[in-house]
């Protein structure tokens, strides 16, 4: 090969160009590479273009692989030009890098955080760092288009600003006007017969404006939102009897000006049916009596697509109950259109039994594996058993450490009769602070603090502390809980107290009751719903005298002394079969618990039960109704202790009263309880508008009733105290939020009243 400079060059700005690099470019004589040098690099490593040639020193070069080289080289989108040159037996590759994104920056933006915008920006592959194209700018400008037309505004408008800066460097800053939200104007539902156009509206969530629609946005267009207002639709529809319904079209029209939006559903009803008869076929398993048991479709009912749904989904789980994970259920219809009736065939194929292989567990991030394993029903190596896992489920849901807890089948491969079930879990804060205040005339303001954490170093245990910094009723308390102290899931609680309380400002006098104390209680499973607990403990309780005591302080104090000392032994019984326990919604929980004074000044015997029923209307409304009833006695001659009275009046009593001061009243006028307790309370629970999947946002509507009674008064339905209100509950960050604003609708003269009340931690 004669010795002289060989140059060729191909310029192009997108990959296409470089295609046509073998046809245009000056043809060369196949060659030996002696050496490979690289020019023009700035930020980009060597290596990053050396391992994209297609060739290597001692290869032989030829026109195609230059072309292929070329195409490797722009493939990679860090070079906006790229030229080879041949001097001799040495190939120069020469390229110019692309400018670099320096910073991203927007203008303009009220309705996006800028973290949620770079973020979207990123997943197109525009961000600091990355090379600079001006087809990924236009990209990113349709981007973020669609995200704000997704908040309804299809007025908005992007402007791309591209500065250049030293080092080959750029700095992209969008500019946005985004204008005024694009509104529904217009909502019409065509074809209707058997119900208005205004009852079909009401089972949609868009809407053409409203009192609230400043927090929901019902009345921004979003396909997605429409998407599932239809389905709700067609689901009202269903349940209703008409079997054939169908939604033929929709048209969504935007204004010229892009500032309103209209509607319009065209639907066909169809004949309305009414079921005639269910009959099953298949293999039951010999147990067709059971399965029939579970059947929900009635007989001479409308067709309700709710209850086949239900039916096949029993029949499902009933088939998992035995192992059968893979069976399945079809409700095949049999339509009499002549007669609008409809007949449905059950056909169940069991398909083969199965036995769980694994049980994998992701998204405890923090929860140890064995705190939520040891809560399984359902054991590795074991038959599958549908209700076992759903036991397993809520068991680990009312852990109350996880916001989500999901469970699904997946199968093995290459092993039919096996298959592993996933547990996802999302993690919740279990470490809170909390804080409760409320109004009134006598503390102004009350504070209460309290730090604890229900899921300590991620191990399950509980470890808590609280102080009460009212001046009237201060609380200094530590407890800890170990729900697995052995391994049969015995629990062990460890408490210490300290608790002063002093009388109002109004009531005068500055005596203090001073109560200090120290127990240990386990509690021992008897079943998967029942606990049982024993326990016992020391008190001390100390009257400091003052002025204004009192009466019943001196009498307990001349006749015991001013210091009691006792020793509690405890007992109590718990049962709680809820779905959740931070949003529940079906189900029920019972409580009693026992205490008797065995030893000491004190002798007494008191106890409580405490009943919950929740129970669901529809999916979005849930009733909830709790009665709690407290009793105690004096024993061996002795008067019931007045420090161990009974108080009502507040959150988790009769809202609308002041905490803790219904009931008897000393001649002083002091609050000082009772030895016997009514509590009734019922709540109807929504979803908080526009909460989205924050379950645990919701409001509520109460009615309260209660009071306590003295030791020696006879319980009276003429001294109940009765309230009503509404309210706002809230699993927030740092801890559970539940406001009332209350009015006393039946309260007598000189209750302490407090319409006001929010605390953070509690809940009824």
């Amino acid at each position: 090969m004669k010795e002289q400079l060989k140059r060729f060059r191909v310029r192009t700005v997108a990959a296409v160009a470089a295609l046509a690099f073998a046809a245009n470019s000056w043809a060369v004589d196949p060659f030996t590479v002696r050496d490979i040098r690289v020019e023009g690099l700035q930020r980009v490593e060597p290596g990053t273009v050396f391992g994209s040639l297609p060739f290597r020193v001692g290869d032989q070069y030829n026109d195609e692989k230059g072309s292929a080289a070329i195409r490797a080289l722009f493939a990679l989108g860090l070079f906006k030009d790229v030229r080879l040159e041949v001097n001799g037996d040495v190939l120069i590759v020469v390229v110019e890098e692309r400018p670099t994104v320096a910073d991203v920056d927007f203008v303009g933006t009220r309705e996006f955080d800028k973290d949620t915008l770079k973020k979207a920006l990123r997943e197109i592959g525009l961000t600091e760092g990355r090379p600079y194209d001006q087809a990924l700018a236009d990209r990113a400008e349709q981007e973020l288009k669609r995200q704000y037309i997704n908040r309804s505004l299809y007025g908005a408008d992007v402007v791309t600003t591209v500065t250049p800066i030293e080092r080959n460097r750029v700095n992209l800053t969008f500019t946005v006007t985004e204008g005024e939200p694009t509104r529904i104007r217009e909502m019409h539902i065509i074809g209707n017969k058997a119900f208005s156009e205004g009852t079909l509206k009401d089972q949609m969530a868009l809407d053409t404006g409203g009192w609230l629609s400043w927090y929901t946005k019902s009345d921004r267009y979003s396909r997605t939102k429409l998407n599932a207002d239809l389905e709700a639709l067609r689901s009202y529809y269903l349940q209703r009897g008409f079997l054939e319904f169908r939604i033929d079209s929709t048209q969504v029209a935007i204004s010229p000006n892009k500032q309103d939006i209209s509607i319009t559903v065209n639907i066909t009803e169809g004949e309305r049916y009414v079921v005639s008869g269910v009959r099953l076929e298949g293999d039951y398993l010999g147990k067709e009596n059971e399965f029939k048991s579970l059947v929900k479709i009635k007989p001479g009912e409308p067709y309700n697509a709710d209850t086949v749904a239900d039916t096949t989904k029993a029949f499902t789980d009933y088939f998992g109950n035995f192992g059968y994970a893979f069976a399945k259920v079809e409700a095949r219809p049999e339509i009499d259109r002549t007669n609008n009736r409809v007949a449905f065939v059950l056909q169940a194929e069991p398909s083969r039994r199965a036995y769980v292989r694994r049980i994998n567990i992701a998204g405890n991030n923090r929860t140890r594996d064995e705190v939520i394993r040891r809560e399984f029903r359902q054991f590795e190596s074991s038959w599958y058993d549908a209700e076992k896992i759903k036991l397993s489920r809520d068991r680990v849901d009312r852990l109350g450490y996880f916001k989500e807890v999901n469970v699904e089948t997946s199968d093995v491969p290459g092993a039919p009769d096996q298959v592993d079930l996933n547990l996802t879990v999302a993690e919740r804060p279990t470490g809170s602070l909390q804080l409760g205040a409320g109004f009134s005339s006598a503390e102004k303001l009350a504070l209460s603090f309290a730090v604890k954490q229900e899921n300590a170093f991620g191990t399950g245990q509980y470890l808590g502390a609280e102080i009460n910094t009212s001046k009237f009723n201060r609380t200094l308390a530590f407890n800890t809980v170990d729900p697995y102290f052995t391994t049969d899931g015995i629990s062990r609680t460890f408490d210490l107290y300290h608790r002063t309380s002093r009388p109002y400002d109004d009531q005068g006098g500055n005596y203090s009751l001073v109560t200090s104390g120290a127990g240990v209680r386990f509690g021992i499973p008897f079943s998967e719903l029942d606990t049982v607990f024993f326990g016992g403990g020391f008190e001390r309780t100390q009257i400091r005298p003052g002025t204004n005591i009192p009466a019943a302080y001196l009498a307990f104090a001349e006749r015991f002394g001013y210091t009691s000392n006792t020793v509690p032994l405890t007992v109590g019984w718990q049962r709680d079969d809820r779905d959740s326990t931070l949003t529940p919604t079906v189900g029920r929980y019972q409580r009693f618990s026992g205490e008797w004074g065995v030893a000491g000044d004190a002798r007494y015997v008191r106890s409580s039960y405490q009943y919950q029923q929740f129970l669901p209307i529809t999916k979005a409304y849930t009733v909830a109704f709790n009665g709690e009833l407290a009793w105690g006695k004096g024993l061996q001659g002795r008067p019931y202790p007045v420090f161990k009275n009974f108080y009502s009046g507040g959150l988790g009593s009769v809202r609308g009263f002041e905490q803790g001061t219904l009931g008897p009243r000393d001649v002083t006028g002091a609050s000082i309880g009772g030895a016997k307790k009514v509590t009734l309370n019922a709540e109807l629970i929504t979803p908080f508008p526009g909460a989205g999947a924050d379950r645990t946002l919701r409001l509520f509507g109460f009615v309260d009733v209660g009071n306590v009674f003295g030791e020696s008064e006879k319980f009276a339905l003429a001294d109940l105290r009765a309230s009503a209100g509404v309210g706002l509950s809230w699993l927030s960050p740092i801890g559970p939020l539940r406001i009332a604003f209350a009015q006393p609708i039946r309260k007598e003269p000189g209750d302490r009243i407090q319409r006001l009340q929010f605390q953070i931690g509690t809940s009824f």
